[in-house]
Order: C-alpha cells, then structure tokens, then sequence
C-alpha cells in the first residue's frame, strides 16, 4: 500500500498522471478532463483555469511560428564538476524520460512574423534546476541576441541553482546576469515569462532582469521557500505570498498573461519595440548638418577665390577713381539702403531697427 501510495505521488509529481490515466485531474480544483481535451486548451484547466506545468517541446509548439524553431547548442552535455555520486545516472535517466539533453531549450524563431530568441526551461528535468550547461545554454542566448539584435524572450521555471554542481551552479547566477547586463548595453528588448515554478537563484538572477516581465495566472514565484521565511522572520505570511498577482501588486510583475494570449501579446511587444527602419531620404539633423557644411566648404571655396580678386581690382580703381564718381556711388547706395528700410521691415535689421526706435517714439509724444 505504502508502495502504491509513493507512485502516486511520485507521479503527480513528475507531471506523468495524464500520460499514464490519459486524463489529467487539476490539483486545484479537482476537476478531470481527457488529456487531448487539456492539450487543445493550451494545457489550461477547462473549468478553473489554472495553468498547467508544460514542457519545452509544448511550450515551442504554441509559441513559435510552425517549422521556424531552429535550436541552438542542442548536442551540448552536463559534467560532473564536483565528482557527486549518481549525478551521471540521473542525468542519463532524465535525457532518456523527457528527450532532451538539459533543462532548457534554446534557439531562434518567428512569432507572429516577427524574428526572435527564445529559450524555454523544463520543470520536468529535474526542476529545471540550473546547473552549468542551463547557464550556459542561457548565456550564449543573451549573446546571440546582442549579436544579431534580435529580442530575447524566456520562459522561465526552476527549482534554483542544481546541487549536484555545488558552487558552480551558484556561479551561473552571475555569468547569466552579467550576459544579460551587457544585452541591456546593446539595446536589445528582453522579455521574461515566469511560469510555475519559478524559483531560488533563477529568480534572483536573470528572470527578474527583464526589460519587461509577464507572469502566467497564479504562478509561484519566489527565492526561498514559504516555511524558510516564516520560520525566519518569525510571522505569518499573507495567503497569497509569492503568486503572480502578490507580485504584480507589489510592482515585481509588468503584467498578468493568460496563456492563450501570450503568442499575440509577445508579438505584439516585439512591434512596438522594433527599432525604427531609416529610409535612404531621411537622415538625421546631425548628418545633415554635416553634409550641409560640407558641401557649403566645398561649393564656396573655389567660388570666393575670384570673388576676392574683383575687390581687390575694385578698391585698385576706386582708389583712381575721382571724388565725384565716390559721392555719387555713395548716394546711390545711401538711397538704396533707405528704400530698402522702407520697403523690407520684416528683415534683421528692420527689427533691431524698431526695437531701437521705440524710445524715440514715446520720447517725440512726452515732447
């Protein structure tokens, strides 16, 4: 009895019930349903709405544009750094239960049209715990990103850093922060999808370092455990402590995303973050100026060089030249000066003009 007792919760446990019963019975509200109905329904409970744990492939599969998912570092595989008995025949066991090679997935693909980054990460692998080849599977996704420009989005969920590696493992936690940092640098938009759960050392490093962070419907989302604070600071914790909406309210959380929505909104948050496309016609002032300036430099300087020589023969000549012939050029250039006061008042010096005249004016009333 003890026996059948642990398999079920072993299973439970392990996300198997619905592969092993073909139905899937929601752990909220206790509701069963048949496992190809929960798949149509994006993995979401039909009567509650609580959002089941998903693995990577899934996750692709709704998120990605058909046929566009091109995985990076797929062949990529865990040591042992610190020699832990067994850790080789877990690892074994897990690759050859959930298909992959590690707990995240990354590569690039489009969603909605629009190119991207994506990683996922895979309860179902020992918790997605994040040990040196997550960190370095994530790492390499910031800086593909940064390279190609492109947005990075991650679906985040973990149990934290993997104790089989010991301090290597916390040693992820600054390596993919430190990637992330430097994808901020570059101007490239990150987008973080927290899912259940998300937890200890991938909280506290690279899944609240977003640009913008959505989390998925009463998802838990934390560092340390709920008994370990209470126990801690010694005082109750509030019923929803370390769900998505306790996050959203204390302001952790961009948003709230139904998984049914989060294809568009991702898409639509990749639009409107896309850096403006520069047409051949428009440049910028700076450019322009530039150019302007240049051009002027080169335009004038071959045109000033004769303009000179004519002042030079006109002030040789009009030093021969006899004073009634420079009376009556003055004139001419006395008169034309006042017709164009008179007539142009709009002009520069038409309005120093005024501006000087105005105690004139009301100096010529008082008199």
């Amino acid at each position: 009895m003890l026996e059948d007792l642990f398999k079920m919760v072993t299973t439970r446990f392990n996300g198997d019930e619905k592969n092993e019963t073909k139905e899937f019975r929601c752990p909220r509200c206790q509701n069963s349903c048949g496992a190809d109905e929960l798949q149509k329904n994006m993995w979401v409970c039909p009567e509650c709405g609580y959002h089941a744990r998903m693995n990577a492939r899934d996750r692709i599969a709704i998120t990605c544009d058909k046929g566009t998912f091109k995985e990076y570092d797929k062949d990529m595989q865990t040591a042992n750094p610190i020699d832990f008995p067994g850790y080789e025949e877990k690892i074994g066991a897990m690759q050859e239960k959930t298909g992959l090679t590690e707990a995240v997935v990354t590569g690039e693909c489009t969603i909605h049209g629009e190119p991207c980054i994506i990683g996922v990460m895979d309860s179902h692998f020992m918790m997605a715990s994040m040990g040196s080849v997550v960190g370095e599977k994530i790492t390499r996704a910031f800086e593909r990103a940064a390279e190609k420009k492109l947005p990075l989005i991650l679906f985040t969920a973990s149990g934290g850093a993997r104790m089989q590696e010991g301090l290597v493992s916390l040693m992820q936690m600054a390596k993919t922060s430190g990637a992330a940092a430097r994808l901020s640098e570059a101007g490239v938009l990150y987008i973080t999808v927290l899912t259940d759960p998300t937890t200890g050392g991938v909280t506290a490093s690279f899944a609240s370092l977003g640009d913008i962070i959505i989390a998925e419907p009463k998802v838990l989302v934390g560092f340390a455990g709920r008994r370990v604070i209470e126990g801690t600071i010694k005082q109750r914790l509030p019923e929803d402590f370390q769900s998505a909406e306790f996050l959203l309210e204390n302001g952790f959380v961009d948003f709230i995303c139904e998984r049914k929505s989060m294809r568009r909104t991702i898409a639509h948050l990749i639009r409107l973050h896309r850096p403006p496309v520069k047409s051949s016609a428009e440049t910028s002032p700076t450019e322009k100026s530039s150019d302007t300036s240049s051009s002027e430099s080169t335009s004038k300087t071959p045109k000033e060089r004769p303009a000179s020589k004519e002042n030079d023969d006109n002030t040789g000549s009009s030093g021969n030249a006899s004073n009634a012939g420079n009376a009556n050029s003055v004139g001419k250039s006395d008169s034309a000066g006042k017709s164009d006061r008179s007539d142009k008042p709009g002009k520069s010096e038409g309005i120093f003009g005024a501006h000087k005249n105005k105690p004139g004016k009301g100096a010529g009333k008082n008199g």
